[in-house]
């Protein structure tokens, strides 16, 4: 058996993940709004890896952070986006940042995310962020600003640059993600651990350098050393590479003295239509938008996994609608009992080891699925030992129930509405309907239906 290989954005290699312990760290949302489809494609890496190496039984322990405060980034050009949320909704800053991580645990498991072992959040590790700020001032790394704020000094830090290739020698003021405000700070690529409060009333908590609150980058330090102390496998979106990562990688070795993560994996963007997806595009999907057109949330899922997780990809309303039929339709093949196939299983296995090729692996299952020379058992086999990892969910049963008689009448009083061109009661009705657990769709040749 071999050990999974990914592709490591430090050594620009694809690297073996060596041991049958794994640490595992994944940068988690912030909870200011709801996450897309694009933020949730990050989010089916980290669980893609950790059940390949499970199956290949590997014990793996996951931590993914929730950043409930501190982070700043030029879309508010400058502002707390939790904070800026909180007055758009005229509601308090934590219970925003508690719907929105309400809302991000359920899009997970629409999505058959596996729960991470622990999601530790921002606010309730402020001590412990402070403590590895201390740390830094005592070993020389980090500095008091003449404005009170804490600085992490870059050019303490000898290897800055080697992650993302942005080398401080060629970096020019003003890149992302760092405050526009910040006017105490030695040289400009030094950023912000501790930001003192300022006119800032909301969010903020005592510290030995007086009141503020921690910078974006620290909150990952500290949670990833105290909850894992080692971090064999980091994952996160590419967006996070520079200068979110770089920075984090400065500060946790720093603290440890060597290298705190062995592998750093990076997901792609994702393009919607052939646009990125952003609010002043508005395109932004999100998981209730494909819920609502009818669709399986786990057709997203699919269509992620036939594109390689370190390649852009475009996502179409039609690439979706096609995934949700093959779900179903392999859905009622694996409804037969399945049997063992090692040969399967083992070219299904090498494709998921070899850096993650899940477009390898679905189109094996195409293949397999229309193979006259496998009995259906055999395919079955195959198809729920692939399911481990691709998570589509596969056993349920797609197998449609009859239409009881008083929903069938509806349909029928709904078919003459549509007719006459009554459409107040034929959208009467279509409520009717999806109320019961149907859904309708609706073309220029009539309507048809299945159970939710």
């Amino acid at each position: 058996m071999m050990d999974l290989e990914l592709y490591d954005t430090m050594s620009r290699k694809v690297l073996p993940i060596h041991g049958r312990t794994i640490n595992m760290y994944c940068c988690g949302p912030t909870v200011y709004r709801d996450a897309h489809v694009g933020n949730l494609r990050t989010f089916l890496l980290s669980d893609l890896i950790r059940r390949t190496l499970e199956l290949n039984g590997a014990h793996v322990t996951l931590i993914q952070n929730i950043t409930d405060v501190g982070h700043m980034a030029e879309d508010f050009d400058g502002e707390d986006k939790i904070l800026v949320s909180s007055r758009a909704e005229k509601t308090d800053p934590l219970t925003i940042a508690r719907k929105y991580e309400a809302g991000f645990h359920a899009d997970l498991a629409l999505l058959n995310i596996l729960p991470a072992d622990e999601y530790p959040r921002a606010s309730d590790y402020i001590d412990l962020m402070q403590e590895m700020i201390a740390q830094l001032i005592a070993k020389a790394n980090a500095y008091i600003g003449s404005d009170g704020s804490v600085y992490f000094d870059a050019k303490s830090f000898a290897e800055y640059g080697q992650l993302s290739g942005n080398h401080l020698d060629a970096l020019k003021p003003g890149h992302r993600y760092q405050y526009t405000d910040e006017g105490g700070k030695h040289f400009h690529a030094d950023w912000a651990l501790w930001k003192a409060a300022g006119d800032r009333h909301e969010m903020i908590w005592d510290s030995p350098w007086g009141p503020g609150f921690p910078g974006w980058h620290i909150e990952c330090s500290a949670m990833s050393l105290h909850f894992l102390k080692h971090v064999n496998v980091h994952v996160g979106g590419i967006d996070l590479r520079f200068p979110h990562h770089e920075n984090e990688r400065a500060q946790s070795n720093s603290i440890t003295g060597q290298e705190s993560v062995d592998h750093w994996i990076h997901g792609e963007h994702l393009l919607f239509e052939g646009r990125k997806m952003s609010k002043s595009s508005g395109n932004v999907v999100l998981l209730r938008d494909v819920i609502a057109r009818g669709f399986d949330p786990l057709a997203i899922r699919l269509t992620f996994l036939e594109n390689r997780y370190r390649s852009q990809m475009d996502l179409t309303w039609d690439a979706i609608a096609a995934a949700h039929s093959t779900i179903r339709r392999w859905r009622n093949l694996v409804s037969q009992r399945p049997q063992s196939s090692l040969l399967l299983n083992s070219e299904i296995l090498h494709s998921l080891n070899s850096d993650l090729d899940t477009p390898r692996v679905i189109q094996l299952l195409r293949t397999i699925e229309k193979d006259s020379e496998l009995s259906i058992q055999e395919k079955v086999g195959a198809f729920l030992f692939a399911d481990q990892v691709l998570g589509l969910d596969l056993s349920r049963s797609e197998i449609d129930r009859e239409l009881p008689p008083e929903l069938r009448k509806i349909m029928e009083l709904r078919s003459t509405a549509r007719d006459e061109k009554n459409w107040t009661e034929s959208d009467r009705l279509r409520g009717l309907l999806e109320k019961a657990g149907l859904i309708i769709k609706d073309s220029a040749t009539g309507q048809d239906w299945e159970w939710r």
